[in-house]
């Protein structure tokens, strides 16, 4: 059997991507938002919406006010618009090789059932071009994407790494850099670090503002101005681009210029890249042992060694939002590019923002789900502070600092480093320093997991913060 020419009906098994296919019923919210349906059903509310804006605008007497009949119809077929619609404009299509004045037939076809709207039918698509259409559908598709999606998706986020930041911002923890250890922090910082960088970028994100343009086949209204050169086209523009809910981009050429949604693209990028730097850390400290992970009855860690329970969310994540940084850094680099006035591709590029977010999608489910079957592991985490005594190496030299004795920084360097320091080797090497009693006691007293600074608090300060 020639597989590559059996005809295989679309379904999750024999989709060709995963995120239509394996992971299709982690993806189902994005159908209505990011599909070839979406994207349809957006094209149709702007012809049906650029129409009642001309026939309302003053200076054009060929087109009739609308009555109220007519555009009730009209709204009803925003209202009832569905998979049966977008499949007759699909059929449309095959004949016609053209996608946007296949939504334009379609809807003429729809106004002929209502008499009223007759002399209409020819203002359809009026003056635009194919792109004043497509810009303003994937402005819509993107802001309700935002909306409905991401925000709610990195803000459940949020409020996992705010719940685990106030709960462990006094639980210490060794801290490792360069892989070695370090002066201890607690748990809830580290946490709360991310949550600080998250919403950020969460807020960068939210205020880009998504741009829409309506002016013709270069830009230069040159079409409107010779139909009808006493109307307010710039103002019209203007108002029919901010009734939809989006930014009104004044200078183009024929396309947006998609600066805004490279922006886009951009702060879900580091969104995704500060995630991927938690997937990771959290991965390695299940390695340490810090964390434990719920177990689920059935699964299988792996194929031969029954003991395991892999970080597999985590892993997940980090492959699913790495795939997604590499399609939106291709959307952010290629979509502000265009030959002259116009070439196509972006055409074929924006048709894999689905993908990407998808992928996106995909990614924080998974993070979202790893984060929720973490239990800590406090024994772990008090015993590699009880077995590193020479990260208080730096309280000393610093003490000693303060108050002018010789060396401090080479004295601790050759007392500690690469050397297994004890509790009792370092605390004799405090009781013989020349320090005023009080300091040296504190010294004395100190422990690793009691040298953790102002960690705590600035774990609080941003969990507040996250609430306000």
């Amino acid at each position: 059997m020639n597989h590559a020419q059996a005809k295989l009906p679309l379904q999750a098994l024999t989709a060709v991507g995963p995120v239509d296919g394996r992971y299709a019923d982690k993806t189902a919210a994005l159908r209505g938002l990011l599909s070839e349906y979406a994207l349809i059903r957006q094209r149709h509310q702007i012809e049906v919406r650029w129409l009642q804006a001309l026939a309302a605008a003053p200076g054009l007497p060929e087109l009739a006010a609308f009555d109220a009949a007519s555009q009730q119809f009209l709204q009803q077929l925003l209202n009832d618009f569905g998979l049966e619609d977008a499949a007759a404009i699909k059929a449309i299509e095959l004949r016609t090789n053209h996608d946007v004045k296949a939504v334009e037939y379609h809807l003429k076809a729809q106004l002929a059932k209502h008499a009223p709207l007759l002399p209409a039918t020819e203002f359809i698509h009026f003056a635009c071009t194919s792109e004043d259409i497509n810009n303003l559908a994937y402005a819509l598709m993107l802001s309700e994407t935002r909306a409905q999606l991401i925000l709610p998706a990195l803000g459940q986020l949020e409020q996992q790494l705010a719940s685990m930041a106030g709960q462990y911002a006094e639980l210490p923890m060794l801290s490792r850099t360069h892989g070695q250890t370090a002066s201890p922090t607690t748990l809830g910082k580290e946490i709360a670090n991310v949550l600080q960088r998250l919403r950020r970028q969460r807020d960068t994100l939210q205020a880009v503002a998504i741009c829409g343009k309506l002016n013709g086949a270069v830009g230069n209204y040159n079409a409107h101005v010779i139909a009808c050169p006493e109307l307010d086209w710039l103002q019209l523009s203007q108002q029919f681009v901010e009734a939809l809910g989006l930014h009104w981009n004044s200078h183009t050429t024929q396309i947006e210029p998609h600066d805004w949604i490279a922006e886009y693209a951009d702060a879900l990028c580091r969104s995704n890249t500060v995630l991927i730097d938690l997937a990771r850390d959290i991965w390695g400290y299940i390695s340490l042992g810090y964390f434990r992970q719920q177990l689920v009855a059935d699964e299988v860690g792996s194929s031969t060694m029954p003991h395991k329970v892999n970080p597999i969310d985590f892993e997940n994540a980090e492959g699913n939002l790495g795939l997604a940084n590499a399609m939106l850094g291709h959307l952010s680099a290629k979509l502000p590019v265009s030959r002259w006035q116009r070439d196509l591709t972006d055409s074929t590029v924006l048709r894999s923002l689905g993908t990407a977010i998808g992928h996106c999608s995909i990614g924080w489910q998974a993070l979202h789900k790893g984060l929720g079957k973490l239990a800590v592991n406090e024994e772990a985490l008090n015993r590699d502070l009880q077995q590193s005594w020479e990260v208080l190496a730096e309280a000393v030299q610093t003490v000693m600092r303060r108050h002018g004795l010789p060396e401090p920084y080479e004295q601790l360097k050759q007392l500690t480093r690469g050397q297994g320091i004890t509790e009792s080797s370092l605390r004799e090497f405090i009781s013989k320093l020349e320090l005023p009693a009080a300091d040296r006691q504190r010294l004395l007293q100190l422990t690793p997991a009691g040298y953790t600074g102002l960690a705590a608090q600035l774990a609080r300060d941003v969990v507040a913060a996250a609430g306000d």
